[in-house]
C-alpha cells in the first residue's frame, strides 16, 4: 500500500521562495508507484494542502490532516523542505514529534542547535572543531566597535545568527562600515555573530544517513565571482561549484573526518550540508545546514549525483530512514 507523504515547504523566513522550489522538486521527483505526494504550504497566515490544480485545502493543525472532497487524509511521513523557520529551527520537528508523525529532517534539539550559529559552534568546540574568531551582539547591546575589531580584526563578516541563504550577511573592510552591516543583520534576526575573515579555499560538505550508515558525499569547492558566497552567488549563477573539489588527498581526508565527526557528535539524522574554509591547511567550520537546498542545481543533489545517487534515490532513502 502506498504511503501518504506530506512535503512541507514555504516557511516564515526570507528563504520561503527557495523552499517552494525545493519542495516542488521533491514533489516532482518522488516515486509515484511507492508514494502519494502532497504539497503542504506552511506560512504564518495559512497552512494548506495545494493540489495539482493549485486549489488550496486547510490543514487541521490538531492532527496535521486535510479534508479533500469529504475525505480525511492523514500522513505516514513528512518530507521537510522548509529552509529557515519553522522547518529548520526545530519548531516543526517538535510539532511532529508530539503527533508521532515521522519526518525526514534531524530531531528538534539538533535542528535548534544547528540553526543557531553561535550555539552550534560553541557545542562543537570541545570536540576540537576549528572555527573563526567570533564576537556576539544581541539587539539592544552597546556596540563597541573597537572591541569588535580587536577580537576579530578586519576584514570581518557580520551575520544574522539565525538565518540562511546568506540573508543578513555583510563583509566589512572598515570600522566605518560596521554600524550599517550590523543594521542589515538585525533586519533578519535579533542576534548577530561577527567573525574573523578566513582567507582560504571554501568547501561545502554533504553528510547524510544513507541506508543506515553515515555517508560523507563528494566535496564541493565554492569559487564565488562576488566578494563572498552571498545570495547572488548561491542562486543567481555568480559562483562556480566544483564537485569533486580540487583538494589534496591530505585535505580531503581531513575534511571527510571532520564532517563525519560533526554529524555524529551532534547526533544528526537526515540531510546536512556544512561549510568550511581551509586556513593553514586545516578546515574551519562556518555553519551546519540541516535543510539544504534540494533543487536540481543545489549543492547537495550535485554531490549525491557525483556519488552515484539519483535525486529519486536520495529522496526515497530519506523517507525510508524516517519511517524506520
Amino acid at each position: 500500500m502506498k504511503k501518504n507523504i506530506a512535503i512541507i515547504m514555504g516557511g516564515y523566513s526570507s528563504e520561503y521562495k527557495i523552499s517552494l522550489i525545493s519542495g516542488n522538486v521533491v514533489y516532482e521527483t518522488l516515486d509515484t508507484s511507492k508514494f502519494n505526494a502532497y504539497r503542504i504550504h506552511i506560512f504564518k497566515e495559512k497552512w494548506v494542502y495545494v493540489d495539482a490544480n493549485d486549489a488550496e485545502f486547510p490543514v487541521d493543525k490538531n492532527d496535521f490532516s486535510v479534508f479533500v472532497n469529504g475525505q480525511k487524509i492523514t500522513f505516514d511521513c513528512v518530507f521537510n523542505a522548509i529552509h529557515g523557520s519553522p522547518g529548520e529551527d526545530g519548531h516543526m520537528q517538535g510539532y511532529f514529534k508530539m503527533l508521532n508523525i515521522p519526518q525526514t529532517a534531524c530531531d528538534m534539539y539538533q535542528a535548534s542547535i544547528t540553526f543557531n550559529k553561535r550555539d552550534c559552534l560553541s557545542v562543537l568546540k570541545p570536540y576540537g572543531i576549528k572555527t573563526a574568531e567570533s564576537y556576539y551582539i544581541n539587539l539592544g547591546d552597546v556596540i563597541d566597535e573597537d572591541a569588535i575589531i580587536k577580537k576579530v580584526g578586519l576584514p570581518c563578516f557580520v551575520k544574522a545568527n539565525k538565518a540562511g541563504s546568506s540573508f543578513g550577511v555583510s563583509k566589512v573592510y572598515k570600522k566605518e562600515e560596521l554600524q550599517q552591516a550590523i543594521a542589515v543583520s538585525f533586519k533578519e534576526d535579533d542576534e548577530i555573530i561577527i567573525e574573523s575573515f578566513l582567507n582560504g579555499k571554501e568547501v561545502s560538505v554533504g553528510v547524510i544517513t544513507y541506508k543506515g550508515e553515515t555517508k560523507v558525499l563528494p566535496i564541493t569547492e565554492i569559487v564565488s565571482e562576488n566578494d563572498f558566497f552571498d545570495y547572488e552567488a548561491k542562486y543567481q549563477g555568480k559562483s562556480k561549484e566544483i564537485t569533486p573539489a580540487r583538494l589534496s588527498k591530505e585535505e580531503e581526508d581531513k575534511i571527510n573526518k571532520v564532517a563525519k565527526q560533526v554529524y555524529e557528535a551532534l547526533r544528526m539524522k537526515g540531510f546536512s550540508r556544512s561549510e568550511y574554509i581551509f586556513k593553514n591547511g586545516e578546515p574551519h567550520l562556518l555553519e551546519v545546514n540541516t535543510i539544504p537546498g534540494l533543487t536540481k542545481e543545489s549543492i547537495l543533489p550535485q554531490q549525491a549525483q557525483a556519488a552515484g545517487i539519483s535525486l529519486a534515490d536520495l529522496f526515497d532513502n530519506a523517507i525510508e530512514e524516517a519511517l524506520k
